[in-house]
């Protein structure tokens, strides 16, 4: 199947498996227990709107195949749950390289910029415990 990131194909188990390690070796960085109230306002998309829509037409493709191949189609809906996590992934490691870019460059952040990325991050948090 043909990516549009160019890039390798990954299963939801490899990354499962990228994840725990990643928790091992982060494990003695803290916890931010702030704000647990819901957004009240409408959440903004996660991923860009091209990308949602490519995802939206592989998921289709995969969907009309099922009946032709129902295995092929079962590994494809996978590498593209794959796909998708990786580009959140992907997301959320930008912000944070661009706030540390900042950081490390001795440039002051504002307190306004870590309150939208906290509030990203707690956004997609509550997301991701209501599915």
């Amino acid at each position: 199947m043909a990516h549009s990131s160019g890039s390798q194909a990954l299963t939801t188990a490899e990354l499962a498996s990228l994840a725990n390690e990643r928790e091992r070796m982060e494990a003695e960085g803290g916890a931010y227990s702030g704000e647990s109230r819901r957004d009240e306002e409408s959440p903004e998309p996660l991923l860009p709107q091209n990308y949602s829509d490519d995802m939206r037409n592989r998921w289709e493709r995969i969907q009309t195949g099922f009946v032709d191949d129902p295995r092929v189609s079962v590994q494809q809906a996978d590498e593209l749950v794959a796909a998708a996590i990786r580009k959140l992934a992907e997301s959320f490691a930008q912000e944070r390289a661009n706030l540390e870019q900042q950081w490390s460059s001795g440039k002051d952040v504002s307190t306004e910029d870590l309150r939208q990325a906290l509030r990203r991050y707690r956004v997609f948090f509550q997301r991701l415990l209501a599915i």
